[in-house]
Order: C-alpha cells, then sequence, then structure tokens
C-alpha cells in the first residue's frame, strides 16, 4: 500500500491530499529515509511523521485495512 493511502485510511493523517504534501516536504520518513508518496510501506517498517515542533512514530502492523472502523490497529506507538 502506498504510504499516502496509509496514512490516510490508518487515520494518522486525516486527509490524502494532506499526507501527499506532507511526503514531499520531507516530513514523513520510513525506515530513517524521506520518501515520496508513491513509496509502498510493508510490514515491520517504522515510519516517523513530523508535526510542527514534535512528531509520531510507529512501527505498521498491517497494511489491509481494517474491516471495522479502527484505524489505529494498523500500527503501534513506539
Amino acid at each position: 500500500m502506498r504510504i499516502d493511502k496509509f496514512l490516510k485510511v490508518s487515520r494518522v493523517i486525516k486527509r490524502r491530499t494532506v499526507a501527499q504534501e506532507a511526503c514531499t516536504g520531507g516530513r514523513i520518513t520510513i525506515n530513517g529515509k524521506a520518501v515520496k508518496p508513491s513509496k509502498e510501506v510493508r510490514e515491520g517498517d517504522v515510519v516517523t511523521v513530523a508535526f510542527g515542533e514534535g512528531g509520531i512514530t510507529f512501527r505498521v502492523t498491517s497494511v489491509e485495512p481494517p474491516k471495522g472502523k479502527q484505524g489505529n490497529e494498523m500500527y503501534e506507538l513506539l
């Protein structure tokens, strides 16, 4: 799954266009490397999202969209 779609489906970022802008702005890294919106994310990848002064770091546990409404089951916070 593309990183921009993953961030939207997992509800880390509210809209896919915002996720795309964050990727092109260099605020999203996977395993320590800045990525483009089309980068494929896999289970076990460590993703860092920079928000203003802080940020969030998490490990991807599933790339399959959840059947229910719980997007936070797709990652675990580090």
